[in-house]
This record gives C-alpha cells, sequence and structure tokens, in this order.
C-alpha cells in the first residue's frame, strides 16, 4: 500500500458479513463500512447526539 492513501482500516469483523470502520487521515472522521455479499455501503460513524466521531488526527 501507498504510504499517502487517505483511508486507514482500523477495525475489520467478518468474512462474509464484513463490517469495518474507516478514519479519513484528513480530517480524522470515521466511517463504518459494512458489506454483505456483492452489497456494501460506507456511511460516517455517529456518536449519541448525531454528531461524527472524529479520532486525532496521527502523522502516518
Amino acid at each position: 500500500m501507498a504510504k499517502n492513501e487517505r483511508f486507514e482500516r482500523i477495525y475489520s469483523q467478518g468474512t462474509m458479513n464484513v463490517t469495518e470502520i474507516w478514519v479519513d487521515k484528513v480530517t480524522g472522521v470515521n466511517y463504518v463500512f459494512h458489506a454483505c455479499g456483492q452489497a456494501g455501503g460506507m456511511t460516517p460513524l455517529l456518536d449519541r447526539e448525531g454528531k461524527p466521531v472524529v479520532s486525532p488526527i496521527m502523522n502516518i
């Protein structure tokens, strides 16, 4: 993988039904990705108040 990729996978679970959490290394926003078979989707991960979860930005 290239060192300058914008997104980093920080969590992964499953093989057929996959759930992953990705972090945008520029903004720190966390995204949830879920795939089942040939279908999948990604959306921002939200907290209880409906605001996006933001991780500290680290220079990787």
